[in-house]
């Protein structure tokens, strides 16, 4: 009997640990579940669908955001560059290719936690009808605090942050036979 106790008890701690240990991870993050990826973007597939499931409610509920419909749009999330590597705002970064098929489309850089980390007196986000392309339509985008020619996106500040991607009334994942065939590619470009 005496035996029977500390493995029942180290049962129920495990139990415990475990469970509360994969709450607290699809609350706080929940990524890998209920998203979806291409490259190093991601989108939570479900957002502004009748019945989402439970990972993307609580990104919803947590969030405390508007978030689109999905005939409105898509918004994807890149947290990593090509290489897999966190996004830093001391380095420097390009975005080039091409968006899937949407009417109109913004990049912006935040911090973790939402906030803006573009001066105040720079562009606040860099969108589809104001951006300069070269002859084949593809377009690239430099995000740093290093000046750089053509589309440059201002950034200050360390640590990390993301780009977001938010495309306005596509197709992408609205179940109009829409489908993801690329996204753009986020390379390393340099670090101070």
């Amino acid at each position: 009997m005496n035996r029977f106790t500390p493995n029942f008890l180290a049962m129920i701690f495990t139990a415990l640990f475990v469970g509360l240990g994969l709450s607290y991870y699809s609350l706080a993050d929940g990524r890998f579940l209920g998203t979806y990826h291409i490259g190093s973007w991601s989108t939570w597939a479900n957002v502004g669908t009748p019945n989402p499931d439970p990972y993307t409610k609580t990104f919803v509920a947590l969030g405390s955001t508007l978030q689109l419909g999905r005939s409105e749009g898509v918004q994807f999330i890149a947290q990593r560059d090509s290489d897999g590597e966190l996004l830093l705002r001391e380095c420097n970064y390009s975005i080039t290719g091409t968006t899937p098929i949407a009417n109109f489309w913004t990049l912006r850089a935040s911090a973790p936690d939402g906030h803006s980390i573009t001066p105040k007196n720079s562009t606040q986000s860099m969108h589809s009808k104001r951006i300069s392309r070269a002859n084949n339509g593809i377009a690239t985008i430099h995000v740093g605090t290093k000046l750089s020619s053509g589309n440059w996106l201002e950034i200050e500040g360390k640590g990390y942050f993301e780009l977001i991607l938010t495309l306005y009334d596509a197709s992408v994942l609205s179940g109009f036979g829409g489908t993801i065939n690329t996204m753009p590619i986020v390379t390393k470009e340099g670090c101070s």
